[in-house]
């Protein structure tokens, strides 16, 4: 009988009961990309839509044990971190990760939630020190990355200058979300491989944008695990997360903001089928079908697909990294380059 082996990440995170965050949005996410998903329980919030009531923290003994019980039977290829709660277990994954145990690590700083509920009881820049040398990407929204640098975040300019600062810190890649700004266009501002892009894609009108965070993190960790490049991972993700918005839009969970669609991919792309040469693809099912039907391509790090609605057709665009006021489109998000 032949076996196949699904690519394997790891969450490290709290539990959300209401299932629209944490762990629950995480283990939705791997799952909707095909992705076998493990997790190391780091707290137990009592949560819903309306907010959080009550929290507590697991023992650095019992996340040791869980990591050591994942890790040692499973090939993790790629690891999230969300709620660590405080320093002591933030140092137990910074011990994890100089054992070099957590390959790909994807650091999302989670501190506040958007209803004012502070989930991390220890000194934000703890997550710098500790964390920043180790990550492969950071993914701060705009209130993480004020707490992280001390310092006010008011436009997509402020953002380019703090993913700037926060990538001193050592990740191979800041992504700096300003999905909390006002506009038409919701921005995010990424710094990759020393080179700066804005990811844009428009705005989704809902209130279920609960566990967008986490989400976002979680498909930048599956899209790692399913080998995808870097910046692909990361703009595919933003795709990924833009149509679980609107998928959202219409359904009615609890009282409050509810989650995000995480399994809409049964109608769009949740899965790319030839990893590392495309973006999140959006179209019909037979433009889906055409477009895995691609040219080769040799570096697939600076090829991105452009697919054209009107045309229902498509065309490969190269993208070089340091080129000024590039603009390509994926799926739905718009990629802009800018020099540095």
């Amino acid at each position: 009988m032949n076996r196949t082996q699904p690519p394997v990440a790891l969450t490290i995170a709290g539990s959300d009961s209401g299932g629209g965050a944490g762990i629950q949005a995480d283990l939705h996410t791997f799952a909707a990309h095909g992705v076998h998903g493990t997790s190391a329980l780091t707290a137990i919030t009592a949560q819903n839509t309306r907010g959080v009531t009550a929290a507590e923290a697991v023992s650095t003994d019992l996340l040791r044990a869980q990591l050591d019980a994942v890790l040692t039977d499973f090939p993790v290829a790629a690891v999230k971190t969300g709620m660590l709660g405080g320093g002591d277990l933030l140092a137990v994954v910074a011990e994890y990760g100089r054992a070099d145990r957590l390959p790909n690590l994807v650091v999302d700083p989670v501190m506040v939630t958007t209803t004012g509920d502070t989930l991390f009881a220890g000194d934000p820049t703890a997550y710098l020190a500790e964390l920043g040398p180790l990550a492969t990407v950071l993914t701060p929204n705009l209130i993480e990355a004020q707490l992280l640098l001390g310092q006010p975040i008011a436009t997509t300019d402020d953002m380019r200058d703090a993913a700037r600062a926060l990538a001193t810190y050592g990740p191979r890649a800041v992504l700096v979300k300003g999905g909390h700004l006002d506009g038409e266009a919701s921005i995010d501002v990424l710094w990759c491989d020393g080179q700066m892009l804005d990811l844009a894609a428009p705005r989704v009108a809902t209130r279920n944008d609960h566990g967008t965070g986490c989400t976002l993190a979680a498909a930048i960790a599956a899209r790692i695990a399913l080998e995808h490049p870097l910046p692909q991972a990361i703009a595919g993700a933003k795709a990924y997360v833009t149509d679980a918005l609107k998928a959202a839009a219409k359904r009615h969970l609890g009282t409050g903001p509810g989650p995000v669609h995480h399994h809409h991919g049964q109608k769009s792309t949740a899965l790319l089928t030839r990893p590392g040469l495309a973006f999140l693809f959006s179209g019909t099912p037979k433009a889906r079908r055409n477009a895995n039907r691609g040219p080769p391509v040799l570096n697939p790090d600076r090829w991105i697909r452009h697919f054209t609605d009107r045309t229902r057709g498509e065309r490969w665009s190269r993208f070089g990294w340091g080129r000024a006021k590039s603009r390509v489109s994926v799926g739905r998000v718009f990629v802009f380059g800018h020099h540095e």
